[in-house]
């Protein structure tokens, strides 16, 4: 499915889109405004580089910091519930991770924890292992998987 596409189903469903990122630091909201007409479509974008960022604009928690990581499913599940919460759209995505260089034994670079929430629809993570293929390319790669998820969840909520 295109980007185009994507926001096409969105619109006949009626169904506004909020991103919360942070590795890729707005890329995913960017490939959907760039298409015309997409402000239909798209809310509002979140760009919260930093841990504090997440939690004061997504309401990600402390602890969950403390004990996963910025890096982690529950972050990402916070960050994209967070966006929900505080915009008026009814599907979020959110992206966390290593885009590179760099990375340690635990998270390695290339790691990318991914959320979606959305109304209707039950909220899901997961984390990809693109590894270690430099900062663009991971970069590119966390944004088209958001938005492969996006179009997923698309499918899965009602109308």
């Amino acid at each position: 499915m295109t980007v185009s596409d994507l926001l096409e189903s969105a619109k006949a469903k009626g169904v506004m889109i909020t991103t919360a990122e942070s590795c890729t630091g707005g890329m995913v909201a960017a490939a959907l405004t760039d298409i015309p007409g997409s402000s239909a479509v798209v809310e509002r974008g979140f760009v919260t580089y930093t841990n504090t960022a997440k939690q004061q604009m997504l309401g990600v928690r402390k602890e969950s910091l403390d004990a996963h990581g910025a890096v982690s499913e529950q972050v990402a599940r916070e960050m994209a519930e967070g966006a929900l919460r505080n915009s008026q759209a009814q599907l979020a995505v959110s992206v966390t991770g290593i885009a590179g260089p760099g990375g340690s034994e635990f998270k390695p670079e290339g790691r990318v924890c991914f959320g979606v929430a959305g109304d209707g629809i039950p909220p899901m993570t997961e984390t990809v292992e693109f590894g270690a293929l430099g900062r663009d390319r991971v970069r590119r790669a966390a944004r088209d998987h958001a938005l492969a998820l996006l179009s997923k969840a698309l499918f899965s909520t009602a109308q």
